[in-house]
C-alpha cells in the first residue's frame, strides 16, 4: 500500500491533468452525441426524402464502421482533403459523432413508441407539427429513451479512452506515459481503471437515474 501511495504522490499531477482532459472529452462528446442523435433521429422521420437520406447515410456510416477507424480518418485523413482539426477537437467530435449515430436510433424508436392517441390528441388541438413535437411527443419520448441513454453515456465515457491514440493527453495517454517511464503497469493502468469506474458508477449513472426520476415526475409517472 505504501508503495502505491508513493506512486500516486509521484504522478499525481499527470493523473489529475489526464483525468480533467478525460472529463472534458466526455462532456463535449456527450453534447455532440445528444445534438446529432436528436437531429438525425428526427430527420429519419421527416417527410422529406433528401433529409431522411442525409440522416440515414450518417447513421449507417458511423454505426457501420469502427470508432478507431473514424478517429484516424478525421484526424489523419481529413487534413489531406483540406480540413484539419486540432487533436482535442478531433477527439470529442469523433466520439460524439459515432455515438450520436447509435443515439439517433434510440430517438427514432422512442418517438415511434409514443402512443398513437397522443399524436391524435395533439392533432385535434390544431397544433403545428413543430409545436406538436416539442410540447407533446418529445417530452414523452425523452422518458422512454433516457434508460438506454444511460448505458450510452457510460459507453461514451469508455470510448473517450481511444483519443489517447491521437495523442490527446487524457487519462489513458498519461497512464501509458507513466507506464513507459516506470514500467509499473499494474499501478498505472489500475489507477486509470479505478478512475473510469468511479466516473461511470458514481457520476454518470446517478445523474442519468436522477434524470429518469425527474422526467417521470414531470409526466406524472412517479
Amino acid at each position: 500500500m505504501s508503495s502505491y501511495l508513493e506512486f500516486l504522490s509521484r504522478h499525481a499531477d499527470q493523473l489529475v491533468n489526464g483525468t480533467a482532459i478525460t472529463l472534458a472529452q466526455f462532456v463535449l462528446s456527450a453534447l455532440v452525441a445528444i445534438t446529432l442523435a436528436v437531429i438525425a433521429g428526427l430527420l429519419t422521420l421527416a417527410p422529406s426524402r433528401p433529409l431522411k437520406a442525409v440522416a440515414t447515410v450518417y447513421i449507417e456510416i458511423f454505426r457501420g464502421t469502427s470508432l478507431l477507424v473514424q478517429l484516424y480518418w478525421i484526424y489523419f485523413v481529413l487534413p489531406l482533403m483540406g480540413l484539419e482539426l486540432p487533436k482535442f477537437v478531433a477527439g470529442f467530435v469523433t466520439v460524439g459523432a459515432c455515438f450520436g449515430a447509435y443515439g439517433a436510433e434510440l430517438v427514432r424508436g422512442a418517438v415511434l413508441s409514443v402512443p398513437k392517441g397522443q399524436w391524435e390528441a395533439a392533432l385535434a388541438l390544431n397544433m403545428s407539427p413543430a409545436k406538436r413535437m416539442r410540447r407533446i411527443i418529445l417530452p414523452q419520448a425523452l422518458a422512454i429513451m433516457l434508460p438506454p441513454w444511460g448505458n450510452m453515456m457510460v459507453e461514451i465515457l469508455k470510448g473517450t479512452a481511444l483519443v489517447a491514440l491521437i495523442s490527446v493527453a487524457d487519462l489513458m495517454f498519461m497512464s501509458r506515459q507513466i507506464n513507459g517511464t516506470t514500467y509499473q503497469s499494474a499501478q498505472a493502468f489500475g489507477t486509470a481503471l479505478i478512475i473510469y469506474y468511479v466516473f461511470a458508477r458514481f457520476m454518470v449513472t446517478p445523474l442519468m437515474r436522477w434524470l429518469e426520476r425527474a422526467m417521470a415526475r414531470r409526466l406524472g409517472r412517479a
